[in-house]
């Protein structure tokens, strides 16, 4: 399975779980660590936790490898490492904070707008 495949399962599964703002930066070419970033929130820790939670259970489901997963639950900020795409979740507040789109404003954003069925983008 390719990283797009591999993300597209990430943001449909996050999307179903009712993430807010999710957004994919293509960082394939101003990084080597990987090809995408799925950022998202949710609001609250039980919906961040629910999210993840799918996001692994449909990965798995296709068979993709998972890295590693930071953060435990009732975590404000969880990073599934897929190696080719790494899914960041956070609670709003902690999203905010952080602002990995600001500094990963180099890597041009992905239209998923085919893939949610929320268009909140």
């Amino acid at each position: 399975m390719n990283s797009k495949e591999m993300m597209e399962i990430a943001v449909k599964a996050a999307d179903s779980k009712h993430a807010n703002d999710i957004e994919v930066l293509d960082i394939s070419k101003v990084s080597i660590m990987t090809d995408y970033f799925v950022i998202m929130d949710a609001n609250s820790q039980r919906q961040v936790d629910a999210i993840v939670q799918e996001i692994l259970d449909k990965e798995g489901e296709n068979n993709v490898e998972i890295g590693h997963v930071e953060g435990k639950r009732d975590s404000e900020w969880i990073l599934i490492d897929l190696h080719d795409v790494v899914i960041h979740v956070f609670t709003t507040e902690q999203r905010g904070f952080y602002n990995l789109e600001k500094l990963w404003s180099d890597a041009p954003s992905v239209d998923i707008s085919k893939l949610v069925t929320v268009n909140d983008l």
